[in-house]
């Protein structure tokens, strides 16, 4: 199973919808961080204020990927508040099963507690 990172830019308000969005097609893990959006020079020059953004980048496995980004296209286009901007880049390698396993929801790879 291979593993891309995906990229999503999407408003400050809209972030956690678009993380759990994420998440349900087998995303384990998730960073957020605050970004700008291209426009934001463009807006400080006029004097208007552009809405905060934040960068979403989560590990997904490949198989998904192009469902997920279809998905976010569909609701890219729900209106203003939930406009974005997402791709994908594919890893190339992985180090540890236990690391592989963890990123690509992998549960046969956990190793089980003993008691």
């Amino acid at each position: 199973m291979k593993l891309e990172l995906l990229l999503a830019v999407v408003q400050n308000d809209k972030v956690a919808y678009f993380s759990s969005l994420i998440q349900s097609h087998q995303a384990n893990l998730q960073l957020t961080v605050p970004a700008k959006g291209t426009t934001h020079l463009i807006l400080n020059y006029l004097g208007l204020t552009d809405r905060p953004k934040s960068l979403v980048m989560s590990v997904v496995r490949a198989g998904e990927s192009a469902k997920l980004i279809e998905l976010l296209d569909e609701t890219f286009k729900k209106g203003k508040g939930y406009k974005g901007i997402a791709f994908t880049i594919p890893m190339t390698s992985v180090v540890g099963t236990l690391v592989y396993g963890f990123l690509s929801n992998d549960k046969r790879t956990v190793k089980k507690e003993e008691a």
